[in-house]
């Protein structure tokens, strides 16, 4: 079960100003949303774990995940979450291929020879940076901007530093 619901996908695209293309399956789209969110962020969670164990088919709800000192509730589906699939699924709509395909990040180019006036040299995986998503995903900067805020801390904070005993 995807994340979400049809009309809510229609109601959100339209208040971004957008609409699927005629023809377009939303339930479909929606599922494929939320598969891209799962697969490409869900690695960025691994301060919690899902609320329903290594079988629940969706990385959300999740239970152990703390937001700025926060317990978020074992039963929460993030509005953050849900949105980022819409858009997953809008994307996907108006490329086909986009959340389902994947790139090579280790052939991402940085410089390329056309005509024998240019050279191809390509980044390797560790000097693409980090878009949040994991290795092979497309990314979006607006779904990863989403999300951020959801995921787990990955350095150390001033509370980390001090232990009281």
């Amino acid at each position: 079960m995807p994340y979400g619901t049809d009309s809510g996908l229609i109601e959100w695209l339209a208040a971004q100003g957008l609409e699927l293309p005629d023809g377009a399956n939303a339930t479909v789209l929606r599922q494929i949303g939320s598969n891209y969110v799962d697969s490409a962020y869900e690695g960025r969670l691994q301060c919690s774990r899902r609320t329903g164990g290594f079988q629940q088919l969706l990385a959300w709800p999740r239970t152990g995940h703390v937001i700025s000192g926060e317990l978020v509730p074992d039963d929460l589906i993030p509005d953050a979450w849900v949105f980022a699939s819409y858009r997953a699924a809008y994307l996907e709509a108006i490329q086909p291929g986009w959340a389902t395909g994947t790139t090579d990040p280790n052939r991402v180019v940085k410089r390329e020879k056309v005509e024998g006036a240019v050279e191809v040299e390509y980044f390797g995986g560790q000097e693409t940076g980090s878009s949040g998503t994991g290795l092979g995903f497309t990314a979006d900067a607006i779904i990863g901007g989403m999300l951020s805020v959801w995921f787990c801390s990955t350095g150390r904070s001033a509370n980390s530093l001090f232990f009281v005993i």
